[in-house]
């Protein structure tokens, strides 16, 4: 049996939630065939991906154009969405002929709307996973806008061609969306290592797979606190150390530290509910998925908000104190991608879905 399954490059969420559910699938159909289209690299691919795929280097959505981490380019947004859906018949067709040549037994896409339109047409068995879709981000970002009403109906036209679109807790409501199942959360489980770096602090900044440096060389020292950064950001700070050299996977050491500084991401925030990692996070600039986010990790997990303008100064040591010493509530139980790996397998085989329910 064969899987097709599309993952969003819009930063590494995506990958976070769609790894788990291969992974599971894996392991209750181990002769599935998998192939994965997506834009991010091979590398991040396969440090999350454990089960064998094929992929195809190549991405069908994008999301949204961002300034940075934090906030949309709204206008770059508008002229790639109506430059995509200049010409969508042909774009859905192409996709059709694509699928068709594939011939996977079912489509998995998380959150591309264009291979479930042509999965729809080359009639092959579809399905959505995700905590939000791009339609009502782009009804959030453009409604009452002239040119936008079509497009918005070809986007949701799309999600509805779907089987099933799975919801992983917490995700947006999605009330246009008639087919929509919500499920458990979707996060892979670490392993707590010792990073060898003395007594003391260790703070890792991730921002969910965006380009936004923060200006962590202007920070004062805060005492006994290191600060994991990207290597490539070739931070000078006495206390700044690559995290690339501590040779562990993100989910290992999102778990090995003793915070993460982010944004609102399901990725992360999931992640680290469920590893019971206390998290300091930097709002988004009118990113409406983010308040059932933060709802949710309040409830499940430890969590502080620091304003853009302390952080960038480096003023937020009380806010991390306050973090770090507050008491850890039970860590939320991530059963989404064991949920979602079994409906998959309903669409693909009865006898694989026999299988996998058996103890």
């Amino acid at each position: 049996m064969h899987l097709f399954t599309d993952i969003s490059a819009h930063g590494l969420g995506h990958l976070a939630i769609s790894a788990p559910v291969l992974n599971a699938l894996a392991t209750l159909a181990p002769g599935l065939r998998i192939t994965v289209r997506s834009r991010l690299p091979a590398s991040k691919l396969r440090e999350r991906i454990a089960a064998p795929f094929e992929l195809i280097e190549a991405a069908s959505d994008f999301g949204f154009i961002m300034h940075d981490a934090l906030a949309v380019d709204r206008e770059a947004s508008a002229h790639a969405y109506r430059a995509a859906h200049a010409e969508w018949s042909q774009r859905v067709a192409e996709e059709t002929e694509f699928l068709r040549a594939l011939a996977p037994d079912a489509v998995l896409s998380n959150v591309a709307y264009l291979p479930l339109a042509g999965a729809k047409r080359a009639g092959i068995p579809a399905l959505a996973i995700c905590p939000l879709n791009w339609a009502d981000l782009f009804e959030h970002f453009f409604a009452g806008e002239p040119w936008s009403a079509a497009i918005h109906a070809q986007i949701l036209a799309a999600y509805r061609d779907a089987d099933v679109f799975l919801r992983p807790m917490p995700g947006m409501p999605m009330p246009k969306l008639d087919k929509g199942e919500a499920i458990a959360p979707i996060a892979a489980c670490g392993t707590r290592h010792e990073l060898g770096l003395g007594e003391g602090r260790n703070i890792l900044i991730a921002l969910g797979g965006f380009a936004h440096r923060l200006p962590v060389e202007r920070w004062p020292r805060f005492p006994g606190t290191r600060w994991l950064v990207p290597a490539d950001w070739q931070c000078r700070h006495p206390d700044a150390i690559a995290f690339e050299h501590l040779g562990l996977s993100f989910t290992d050491l999102l778990t090995s530290v003793d915070a993460v500084i982010t944004k609102p991401g399901y990725g992360t925030f999931a992640e680290a509910a469920c590893n019971g990692t206390p998290v300091l996070y930097l709002r988004r600039d009118n990113w409406p998925e983010q308040d059932y986010l933060i709802d949710w990790l309040q409830t499940h997990g430890r969590c502080r908000e620091v304003p853009a303008d302390r952080l960038h100064a480096g003023e937020f040591d009380e806010e991390l104190t306050r973090l770090l010493n507050t008491p850890t509530p039970p860590l939320p139980l991530p059963q989404g991608a064991i949920q979602a790996a079994r409906r998959i397998l309903d669409w693909l085989d009865p006898a694989l879905r026999n299988a996998s329910r058996t103890p």
